[in-house]
C-alpha cells in the first residue's frame, strides 16, 4: 500500500520519527496510522536494545525548579557524543525528565533498581514499578507513552546510545 504525504506527516508529527521510518510504518500497516506508532515504537525498542552496550562519556546534566520554587531536580542522562549532548531533541528530553521526576516523584530508575525488601511487602509489584520506577512511568506530557518508550524513541532518532544515569529531587520540608 502507497502511504500518503498527509499520512506520513502526521505519523512524523506524532512520533518525531525520520519520513523513511514513518513511510515503511505505514506500508506495514496498511495505512493504519495508531497501528504504524506501535510500530515505530517497538522499532525504537529495539534500536535502543542493541545500543545498550554501547558507551557513554558524554551527556547533560538538567535541572528543573518548578514554579513557586518548592521542588527542584538534578539529574544526569548520558549519551555517546557531545554532539548529541547538544542536540535540541536531546535537550528536550532531558527536560522533559527532569520535569517528570518533579511530578511523580520516582525513587528508582529502573525496575531492576529495586531491592526485594521494598517489594516484600507489595500485593501489585506492576503497580509499584509503575508509581515508583522512572522508565515505567506513564509520561506525563504523552499519556500514551512511557518513560521507557519515549527513551526508545530518542535512541531510534538520535542514534546513539542514551542512559539515564541519576537524579535527585529535593522538595522544601522533605
Amino acid at each position: 500500500m502507497k502511504s500518503s504525504v498527509d499520512a506520513i506527516k502526521e505519523l512524523r508529527d506524532l512520533t518525531c520519527s525520520s519520513v523513511a521510518h514513518c513511510k515503511k510504518a505505514l506500508e506495514e500497516a496498511e495505512g493504519d496510522i495508531k497501528q504504524a506508532v506501535i510500530l515505530l515504537r517497538k522499532q525504537g525498542l529495539e534500536i535502543a536494545a542493541k545500543k545498550q552496550g554501547r558507551v557513554v562519556k558524554e551527556g547533560r546534566v538538567e535541572c528543573y525548579i518548578h514554579h513557586g520554587n518548592k521542588i527542584g531536580v538534578l539529574l544526569e542522562v548520558d549519551c555517546e557524543s557531545d554532539f548529541v549532548a547538544g542536540n535540541d531533541e536531546f535537550i528536550k528530553f532531558t527536560k522533559d525528565l527532569a520535569m517528570q521526576i518533579a511530578a511523580t516523584n520516582p525513587e528508582y530508575i529502573k525496575k531492576e533498581d529495586v531491592p526485594e525488601e521494598a517489594l516484600k511487602h507489595e500485593k501489585n509489584k506492576e503497580d509499584y514499578y509503575k508509581n515508583n520506577c522512572l522508565l515505567e512511568q506513564v509520561f506525563v506530557k504523552d499519556p500514551s507513552l512511557t518513560i521507557k518508550d519515549y527513551l526508545g524513541s530518542i535512541v531510534a532518532k538520535i542514534g546513539e546510545n542514551v542512559v539515564i544515569r541519576r537524579f535527585i529531587r529535593y522538595k522544601i520540608g522533605e
